[in-house]
């Protein structure tokens, strides 16, 4: 193994090809940076430089070595920088889980301010259901998720390992109906008026939080839509209402899809249910940039409540 301060000293005198100037470069004396060089000669088992009292001339290992030798001390300074960066919380490689319906609003903003406030992060990304990413959390395969509440019965247990939320953001419904229904006449749409009607809503698979949340809002309301299928995507669900196959209750985010031939509209009276979406990370966690992205996430303005 090479000597990264032996190496130092073969480069200094191999670019001033004089014993003394490249001492006092290093802060050195002739005699020490000598042992140095001949030491690393030895490890090598060739010659670098060709000495005589009057000039210092680099051997054809030496002119050789060089370039490899500078290529070592530029990879060790870096080697050394990343370090203290990642120790610093500023830079390394930062494991984020989203839900689908999270990338349509707060995780590109949220990738935004990162890229702005903390460029050395290298951030990958990881599409999971929210129980997926309680589990990964758990497990470390993630450092963070962008999640939807999970009940405590269906949560992953792990031992010794627990996961702290914030909420992000507050979105209310929207009722997705294709543009030609008799209902796309009218500003808003009651609740009493999807009693009975076709409705397209999520697969206990992956929206288990959605059907409860529908499932209060339904029942507050005393109405009982008729489910004629379950989908686990966003974009299919809006897909669906477009052909006509039913209507459909979807978070204000959804706006950002710009389905063609697809109607939003608001429930009058609203009702104070919302979907909320959550920041988890493991507590106790010792990564040094996670602290830094938690404020990060929870103190920029584009991840505010969804505006009503």
């Amino acid at each position: 193994m090479l000597d990264l301060v032996q190496v130092q000293g073969f480069v200094a005198v191999a670019e001033e090809l004089h014993f003394g100037r490249a001492a006092r470069r290093l802060n050195l004396t002739p005699s020490p940076l000598s042992r140095q060089v001949q030491a690393l000669e030895h490890a090598l088992g060739t010659p670098l430089l060709d000495r005589s009292s009057r000039s210092v001339r680099l051997t054809p290992a030496g002119q050789a070595f060089l370039g490899e030798a500078r290529r070592l001390l530029d990879g060790a300074r870096n080697a050394e920088r990343v370090a203290r960066q990642v120790a610093r919380g500023e830079a390394g490689p930062v494991r984020l889980g989203y839900t689908a319906a999270s990338a349509l609003g707060v995780l590109p903003r949220l990738v935004a301010a990162i890229r702005s406030e903390m460029p050395g992060i290298d951030l990958v990304l990881e599409e999971m259901v929210t129980a997926e990413q309680v589990e990964a959390l758990a497990a470390r395969r993630l450092d963070l998720g962008l999640l939807r509440p999970l009940a405590p019965d269906l949560a992953p247990e792990v031992e010794g390992v627990r996961i702290a939320f914030a909420c992000l953001a507050r979105e209310r419904l929207l009722l997705a109906l294709p543009d030609d229904h008799p209902l796309c006449r009218r500003g808003h749409v009651s609740l009493r008026e999807l009693d009975g009607q076709p409705f397209i809503t999520w697969s206990p698979r992956g929206g288990t939080y959605f059907l409860g949340l529908l499932a209060n809002i339904f029942r507050s309301a005393g109405v009982a839509p008729r489910a004629v299928q379950r989908v686990n995507q966003t974009h299919t669900m809006l897909a669906l209402v477009r052909e006509g196959i039913g209507l459909a209750l979807v978070p204000e985010s959804a706006r950002a899809l710009r389905t063609e031939g697809v109607v939003l509209l608001p429930l009058r009276p609203e009702t104070d249910q919302r979907a909320e979406l959550l920041l988890g990370w493991r507590e106790g966690d010792n990564h040094p940039a996670l602290a830094r992205l938690r404020d990060l996430a929870l103190t920029q303005q584009v991840l505010s409540d969804q505006q009503t």
